[in-house]
């Protein structure tokens, strides 16, 4: 398998082995999908391995979320910042109330 070196500077560097290791993956398993993609005609974006846990992931946050909101708007509202703060924590998001 051939093997491709690139330059880039060290802020992007350390942001993508952030992203890779928080994905537990691979620095090029990680990088590997988003090369695919940039050959590859009408692609919507890269897929990693870990897209169809997030999927799952996501669909039953959105059933919880509804649910707990229904019954404990406050109880909702603590698990809401603390899933932010945790995606804080690991470089996930910068922090941001959305």
């Amino acid at each position: 398998m051939p093997v491709v070196s690139i330059r880039i500077d060290e802020e992007l560097y350390s942001l993508l082995r952030h992203r890779a290791y928080v994905s537990d993956l691979s620095f090029s398993r990680f990088l590997r999908p988003a090369i695919e993609q940039a050959v590859t005609p009408g692609s919507k974006g890269a897929v990693t391995g870990q897209d169809e846990v997030l999927a799952i992931c996501i669909q039953t946050f959105a059933w919880v979320s509804v649910l707990m909101a229904e019954q404990s708007p406050e109880i909702c509202q603590k698990a809401q910042e603390r899933a932010r703060q945790l995606l804080v924590d690991r470089g996930l998001s910068g922090g941001d109330k959305a």
